[in-house]
């Protein structure tokens, strides 16, 4: 393998059957979610490709966002294989100085095992968790 990968935000070349495979597959997160489901939160979300130079998608990342104050980070994911190349401190470096990105006030995400990755793009714990809400429907 190479090491030449490219990022794109254009959804016509994602391959969706690898990320829904993986999304419900390989993922802690996104396992129960359906095909239909995952068609939908990349039809409607700002999505990230990552690409070998065979063109193979190897990583994904979708945010949510108005593109003016607030934008949440989901569904992050690296092949394994592609795993140890820093692919993910690409694809955040591509996410955070994305043009259409610039000047929100606030983002979001939330993992379970990634927080060191995060860290080095500013993330860190709530600092006013009391505040915060959510409404889970099962």
């Amino acid at each position: 393998m190479g090491n030449n990968f490219y990022i794109t935000t254009d959804k016509d070349q994602l391959d969706i059957d690898l990320i829904v495979d993986f999304l419900q597959n390989k993922s802690y997160w996104a396992s129960a979610r359906n095909r239909e489901t995952i068609e939908r939160s990349i039809n409607n979300s700002f999505c990230f490709g990552v690409f070998d130079e065979n063109r193979k998608q190897v990583a994904f990342a979708r945010v949510i966002t108005d593109f003016a104050v607030y934008a949440w980070l989901l569904d992050v994911f690296v092949l394994e294989e592609y795993r140890g190349k820093s692919l993910g401190k690409l694809l955040m470096q591509n996410v955070f100085s994305h043009p259409d990105l610039q000047g929100l006030k606030r983002w979001g995400l939330a993992t379970n095992n990634a927080h060191s990755l995060y860290k080095k793009f500013g993330f860190t714990s709530l600092s006013n968790p009391e505040i915060m809400m959510e409404k889970i429907n099962m």
